[in-house]
């Protein structure tokens, strides 16, 4: 578990640094219920969360919500296997980062999704 407060605690603080407000959510079932409250451009989903991990989430949030609503939603994984990565993007992930979260590989993909 502290793995996992630590991983949130980076990738917030590195969030903060560039200017981007963020939400956090314990497991799957909360960030689909907030994807479905408020409008998010970008979605960090880990894969391993309780009650409902991040691949049923992401599967879950491409069904529930209509297309002009729909986030990019990236892996948050330390799974690195190439059959981790295409069981992402079978879910509707738009793509991934491994962790630990490094600065340089959030701003990358911050820069690649952004809504313009």
């Amino acid at each position: 578990m502290e793995d996992n407060i630590v991983n949130i605690k980076v990738a917030l603080h590195l969030l903060a640094r560039l200017g981007y407000a963020a939400q956090v959510a314990q497991n799957g079932v909360e960030a689909i219920r907030a994807v479905q409250e408020s409008v998010f451009d970008l979605v960090l989903m880990d894969l391993h969360m309780p009650v409902m991990d991040g691949l049923q989430a992401a599967r879950s949030i491409r069904e529930l919500l209509p297309p002009e609503r729909q986030p990019v939603i990236v892996a948050m994984t330390a799974a690195a296997l190439v059959e981790d990565q295409q069981a992402c993007l079978a879910a509707g992930m738009n793509g991934f980062i491994s962790k630990p979260v490094r600065s340089e590989q959030l701003v990358e993909v911050l820069h690649a999704f952004a809504q313009g």
